[in-house]
């Protein structure tokens, strides 16, 4: 009988044992609880730029609808179908949940840090980033109850109120990040934690979204943008937002992977940007794209199939694993200024300089040189005193020839300043899309803020003009 005792005392005890613990059987204790805020904010930069760098047909199309690239064989893409795949759904999901969700939660572990509030201003930044692309590319959208776990049907808010917004959080954002230091360092993929560059691009993006604005509130944009050109913009292209690629997977160019690593061929160049950039004898065509099967640069018509070996493609330099996701730039910047003072806002220099600027910055990015651009203002097709037509057209094609591989910003210019004028495809689907429609998703989650949404704009289909856009 105590041999019994014995042997039944013990294994009462590893019984009770294992019931107080057996919680601890939920817990990986080789996956940790909690992130830093450095590991957010990390992951949070890699995913923005990944968004705005992808040459994906199922996020990121703007390459095509703004006539820099086209398709070979799958065409729906060229030709406005962006419901099919469905793109919307996937920009409002990479934006919501993969970027702002992971910017805020940076914010949230980052409370406690004693850098926070210079760290919060970057984060912030960024966020304010995002939202400018969701709300110039769908209009209204959530915003004072979106990144709350706790409401699932988030109600829209008016785009211009959010822009508003927008400004103000970058006002506190640049006097913030002239306090003090970050402790994000190395952490940091954009600036390495530099509270200076930081508050360049932060005030640099707010010039960018003043002169957006422009047409829409002329007062706030002036107001907006005259404090930008006071508060440090970017002065080289050394001060570049870009983000820095690796070599090795998951962390290599978008471009890359989506043309090369996948072993697709289904982009070539567009002629309507290949017979711009030679009538004007620009020496970015041969940065921009590789010779043709005759030798020379040639592109295939909007929206329509082509031969894949018979035309210029995208470069070997943008296809290459380490090329830099360029997000916010020196040449847009001066590109902004140039426009400013054609409208009368007090930001300094004359707008002829600040078109020099911008075209010569964006001529040595791509690894021209000065003497180049010099050569090339020079013509009376280019130079500002004599190029065709008003500012916003001689503005507008040289900033579109700027943003050539960043096809998002080239979107949301091209259609407020209606320069330039691209060819309508053949067999395109819809009139040229002025917005995305609203994902289909939140129509069926969210569908009374979501057709609330889409009477307040003017409807939710793509020829709806945004608050912005407004000739």
């Amino acid at each position: 009988m105590k041999k019994l005792l014995y042997i039944v005392l013990p294994a009462l005890l590893v019984i009770t044992s294992c019931k107080k613990n057996l919680t601890d059987l939920n817990v990986n204790p080789k996956s940790p609880t909690t992130v830093p805020a450095a590991g957010e904010f990390t992951g949070a930069e890699h995913t923005f730029a990944n968004i705005l760098s992808s040459a994906s047909v199922n996020l990121n199309i703007f390459r095509l609808i703004e006539q820099q690239w086209q398709e070979t064989t799958y065409t729906d893409e060229s030709n406005y179908d962006i419901n099919t795949r469905p793109i919307p759904d996937a920009i409002w999901n990479a934006f919501y949940r993969d970027a702002l969700e992971n910017f805020e939660q940076a914010k949230k572990l980052g409370a406690a840090d004693p850098a926070s509030k210079v760290n919060n201003a970057m984060v912030d930044v960024m966020e304010v980033y995002s939202y400018y692309y969701l709300t110039t590319t769908f209009g209204n959208v959530p915003y004072s109850q979106a990144l709350n776990p706790d409401n699932l049907f988030p109600v829209y808010d008016d785009a211009l109120t959010v822009y508003k917004s927008l400004l103000t959080r970058l006002d506190a954002d640049i006097t913030a990040l002239g306090s003090g230091t970050s402790s994000f360092g190395a952490a940091d993929l954009l600036y390495g934690g530099s509270a200076t560059q930081w508050k360049k691009a932060a005030a640099t993006l707010k010039l960018k979204m003043a002169i957006t604005l422009s047409d829409a509130d002329n007062a706030t944009a002036k107001a907006a943008a005259e404090s930008a050109a006071t508060a440090g913009l970017f002065t080289s292209n050394a001060d570049n937002m870009t983000f820095a690629y690796l070599s090795a997977p998951p962390n290599t160019n978008p471009v890359w992977v989506d043309l090369v690593q996948s072993g697709r061929q289904d982009f070539v160049a567009n002629t309507v940007l290949v017979t711009t950039l030679k009538s004007l004898n620009d020496p970015r065509l041969s940065f921009f794209f590789t010779t043709d099967a005759n030798g020379g640069y040639s592109g295939a018509a909007p929206g329509a199939s082509a031969n894949y070996s018979a035309f210029s493609k995208p470069s070997t330099t943008i296809t290459q694993q380490t090329y830099p996701g360029l997000l916010l730039s020196y040449s847009e910047m001066q590109f902004d200024l140039a426009e400013a003072v054609e409208r009368g806002y007090n930001v300094g220099g004359t707008a002829a300089a600040h078109y020099n600027e911008g075209v010569t910055a964006s001529i040595t990015f791509w690894g021209g040189t000065a003497a180049q651009a010099t050569t090339y203002l020079a013509q009376p097709t280019v130079a500002y005193a004599t190029a065709a037509g008003t500012y916003k057209q001689k503005i507008g094609i040289q900033k579109w020839i700027s943003f050539y591989n960043r096809g998002w910003d080239a979107w949301i210019n091209q259609r407020r300043l209606d320069y330039p004028v691209l060819t309508a495809p053949a067999t395109a689907r819809t009139a040229f899309p002025v917005r995305f429609t609203y994902p289909v998703q939140e129509g069926n989650v969210n569908g009374p803020n979501f057709t609330a949404a889409g009477a307040a704009i003017g409807g939710n289909t793509v020829t709806t003009k945004l608050f912005f856009d407004k000739f």
